[in-house]
């Protein structure tokens, strides 16, 4: 392991909890399981991320198996006046590239109100200002341009469509890439 990539991993290790004005980005444990099971077994929520969950049990796991089994990067979008989880970001950072790929996922009772695009800001700062990263990019499902325009809110550059690039649900999905670099964020 290289000094930077310590460096990076030691750093993301010590930004866990990021405090913004309506949200706070946190590790995510076992107490939100009813939380993510709200959204997780909503197909429409789910449709472009993750197999839709048919029980409580499902989202436990998910828990347990995802995002605690590997925490770094990984967070829960809590709403402040709720004390309430509700959607998920990551930050899946390649130090030897000095970049990082973002996903985010929210409660759909809980869009149209800017939080995705809060905790997107509070994502690019930790990647551009603490980690020192060159570029951020997300890649969404052609099919759900609401994750576009996140990324576009975030002033994100369309750069192309990426076709057939995944397979996900027993099916080829085309996808949009999108990025913004330092020298684009300063």
């Amino acid at each position: 392991m290289t000094a930077e990539r310590t460096q990076t991993q030691l750093l993301l290790a010590q930004n866990t909890v990021i405090p913004g004005e309506r949200i706070i980005l946190r590790p995510i444990t076992f107490d939100d399981a009813a939380d993510l099971y709200e959204y997780g077994q909503d197909p429409e929520t789910t449709e472009f991320v993750f197999d839709t969950h048919a029980t409580i049990e499902e989202s436990i796991l998910g828990i347990g198996t995802y995002f605690m089994s590997d925490p770094i990067g990984k967070f829960a979008i809590e709403l402040r006046s709720e004390n309430k989880m509700i959607g998920t970001f990551d930050l899946r950072v390649n130090e030897n590239d000095s970049k990082a790929e973002i996903g985010y996922v929210l409660n759909k009772a809980y869009q149209g109100n800017g939080y995705m695009t809060e905790a997107g800001a509070l994502i690019l700062d930790l990647a551009f200002n603490t980690l020192r990263l060159n570029k951020v990019f997300s890649l969404h499902d052609v099919k759900n341009p609401q994750s576009g325009a996140v990324m576009k809110r975030l002033n994100m550059t369309y750069e192309g469509t990426l076709r057939q690039d995944k397979f996900f649900k027993g099916k080829f999905c085309d996808y949009s890439y999108y990025s913004i670099l330092k020298t684009e964020y300063h």
